[in-house]
């Protein structure tokens, strides 16, 4: 009587924990479902900046739940495994066929349980995952424009910075040629007026220079008449010559 009692506890006790356990997977698959639904929804609106799941508050709703799941997979492994040392307790005659397919049942629901919460935590990890990355490639990208964006703006100054500074520069250089040329044309022109007060005196002191010089201009234009006269008539007389 007592084992039957104890068999009966614990089979109450592993209907307990799996009824619990389902609640639990079925809640815990819910939050999966959607985390899916967030993510595809950020497929197809890729500008949304929100976290796709859910923030901190989905972040500690996934590691409570996950902890607690752990914690009751572990107490139905404890029951299991007590159920399993009742069966083979009983050693005055071989456990039922009954009892063994019950034993059996409850390892069935227990492996079953184990692998669906396996696969749900796989997905909401995998989703974690992507977020995570996107999540950083986001902010990489946001700080790579913004920074690209000052580096433009920084680029742009520098260069207009430069511009100021070549302009002043030709700028200098334009006023010191200016200043140059001036004071150059100011040193020709004190020399020209010197050699044309020489020349000027040189006149008014030899007078007889002058007159000797027009003399002589006056001969070379009147050699140049003759010349060219003798010239043209021999010309003529060559035209005069060719025709007839």
């Amino acid at each position: 009587m007592a084992h039957g009692n104890k068999w009966e506890d614990l089979r109450k006790q592993a209907r307990q924990l799996e009824n619990e356990l389902d609640l639990k997977l079925v809640s815990f698959s819910k939050l999966g479902t959607s985390y899916s639904s967030q993510k595809n929804d950020h497929d197809y609106n890729s500008s949304d900046s929100s976290p796709l799941l859910g923030g901190s508050n989905s972040d500690r709703m996934f590691e409570t739940m996950s902890m607690e799941i752990e914690q009751l997979l572990a107490k139905l492994t404890e029951v299991n495994d007590r159920m399993s040392e009742y069966t083979n307790s009983v050693s005055s005659l071989a456990p039922s066929a009954a009892l063994l397919h019950t034993l059996q049942r409850h390892r069935d629901i227990l492996q079953d349980y184990s692998h669906e919460f396996q696969k749900t935590r796989s997905n909401i990890s995998a989703c974690r995952e992507r977020e995570d990355l996107l999540g950083s490639v986001r902010r990489e990208i946001d700080a790579y424009k913004n920074s690209s964006g000052l580096n433009r703006r920084t680029d742009m100054y520098l260069k207009e910075h430069e511009h100021l500074r070549n302009s002043d520069r030709i700028t200098d250089e334009t006023i010191n040629i200016a200043i140059a040329t001036k004071e150059n044309l100011m040193s020709q022109r004190s020399t020209l007026r010197k050699i044309s007060g020489s020349m000027s005196n040189m006149v008014n002191r030899f007078p007889v220079i002058n007159s000797l010089v027009q003399r002589i201009n006056l001969r070379k234009r009147r050699d140049s008449i003759i010349l060219g006269s003798v010239i043209a008539t021999c010309i003529i007389l060559l035209l005069l010559y060719a025709f007839h």
